[in-house]
């Protein structure tokens, strides 16, 4: 099994972790509402997904 010979440094650790910060999730919105609602979700505001009534909401 491969083993590491020597420490990495915390540069070298850091910029590996670069990346891996938390990113807002995307969002999208409603065709039929214009409200902000997540990629790939029901709106919850009106019940429309991919320009189809899916849910009936009050």
């Amino acid at each position: 099994m491969a083993v590491p010979k020597r420490r990495h440094s915390n540069a070298r650790t850091g910029t590996r972790r670069a990346h891996d910060a938390k990113k807002p999730k995307e969002l999208g919105t409603c065709s039929q509402c214009s409200t902000p609602v997540p990629t790939h979700v029901i709106c919850p505001n009106c019940g429309h997904y991919m320009g189809r009534k899916v849910v009936e909401t009050k």
